[in-house]
């Protein structure tokens, strides 16, 4: 499978965007997704997942800023970010489990992942 984000950029501090990832080469409504981040020098963290059948999980950090939320019939994954911080600023990556499964899953291991997306947030 292919997984390929778009919608980074630059905005201001409160500022808002959507992520998306547009998986191809595999049943994309049979795994769970995820969005992680990943700045320089910095390890890279889970945000939030989502399972099969819609149910989610976030990192606390973002918790009532971000939302994330599938397309089945679009095979796209999409990551709504509200009240930015300059701390949010990252490479997103976009991530589905290896295995199917419904679990929203708030880990690292058992995903493959996208190139990601740049997102920066000036204060």
């Amino acid at each position: 499978g292919q997984l390929v984000e778009s919608g980074g950029g630059s905005v201001q501090a409160g500022g808002s965007l959507t992520l998306s990832c547009l998986a191809s080469g595999y049943s994309f409504s049979l795994f769970s997704m995820a969005w992680f981040r990943q700045a320089p020098g910095k390890k890279r963290d889970v945000v939030a997942a989502i399972g099969t059948k819609g149910g989610t999980a976030y990192a606390d950090s973002v918790k009532g800023r971000f939302t994330i939320s599938r397309d089945n019939s679009k095979n796209t994954l999409y990551l709504q970010m509200n009240s930015l911080k300059p701390e949010d600023t990252a490479t997103y990556i976009c991530g589905s489990r290896t295995s199917s499964g419904d679990y929203p899953f708030l880990g690292l291991l058992g995903y493959f992942w996208g190139q990601g997306t740049q997102v920066t947030v000036s204060s």
